[in-house]
């Protein structure tokens, strides 16, 4: 069976490995006031971050029904399955709109997948299917893997304040922080499919550091880790941190990776984030 691998843009996989996995890639949408742009098409990271200097913040949205509809049907030429893995169903209507457009289009058999996550390790699972994939795995094995990769999946990351999170909904327990926005520099992760609240850290070196502390618990069993640095605007600050860690943990591979327009609407500028899986 010859099988497709869609993941959508919030995966931040650069165009060159989407382009030689044969990863197909559907956008979510940023809005400034009447104007839309489709993330990592019309509008990338760093023009994304200039635009917000001189505009409001935009707001965000999932891909239409329609953009689904239309590339599966494209597919459905050339392949008889497609996995389609998106960043998590708690924050995103985005995984339900692949599922929905599944079942309007005839001759593809569409395999879900939340990764319950996004970013670059959202992207690891996309790479990791494409691999299989171009192998000739079927489908129900690369989903099976897929499962078995995230036991070991972990994102952290840091906002200089939850305004964003807190105005766009995305944040849940944020009650433990209200009050505290300018004192804390509040670690966060992914529980149950949601952000949630993990740790109030003072400054953003002791978030970074803690950050560290983390992947080493999990490196430290001696399994071969892939791990991703993430970064809203601060590329300088990340090939740093970068090379401080894979000095500290050398069998751990280092990527560094960055929060695009849709995440960084939501983050804000500066936020930093690690995260990891076994290879």
């Amino acid at each position: 069976m010859r099988t497709a691998i869609v993941t959508d843009s919030t995966a931040y996989i650069p165009l060159e490995l989407r382009d030689k996995w044969n990863i197909h890639m559907i956008p979510l949408h940023v809005i400034f006031d009447s104007e839309v742009y489709r993330e990592e098409i019309d509008i990338r990271a760093n023009e994304f971050y200039e635009e917000v200097k001189q505009k409001e913040l935009p707001t965000t949205s999932q891909p239409p029904i329609g953009e689904f509809v239309e590339l599966f049907e494209q597919l459905s030429r050339d392949y008889e399955a497609v996995i389609t893995i998106h960043l998590s169903s708690g924050i995103s209507g985005t995984c339900q709109g692949a599922i929905t457009a599944g079942s309007m289009v005839d001759g593809l058999e569409v395999y879900p997948f939340d990764t319950e996550i996004s970013c670059m390790v959202q992207g690891f699972y996309a790479l990791e299917a494409a691999k299989l994939a171009a192998s000739g795995e079927q489908p129900e094995a690369i989903i099976e893997r897929l499962n078995e990769l995230k036991k070991s999946a972990r994102a952290y990351f840091m906002v200089d304040n939850l305004s964003h999170l807190q105005r766009g909904g995305r944040l849940s327990g944020a009650q433990a922080f209200i009050g505290s926005l300018l004192q804390v520099k509040p670690l966060l992760h992914f529980v149950d499919k949601v952000i949630v609240p993990f740790e109030k850290i003072r400054t953003r070196k002791k978030a970074m550091k803690r950050m560290a502390e983390l992947l080493g618990e999990d490196a430290q069993s001696g399994a071969e880790y892939q791990a991703v640095i993430i970064h809203a605007n601060r590329e300088k600050e990340a090939l740093e941190w970068k090379e401080e860690l894979a000095s500290r943990y050398p069998h751990v591979e280092f990527s560094i990776s960055y929060f695009g327009p849709v995440i960084g609407t939501h983050l804000g500028e500066g936020a930093m984030g690690l995260g990891w899986m076994k290879k």
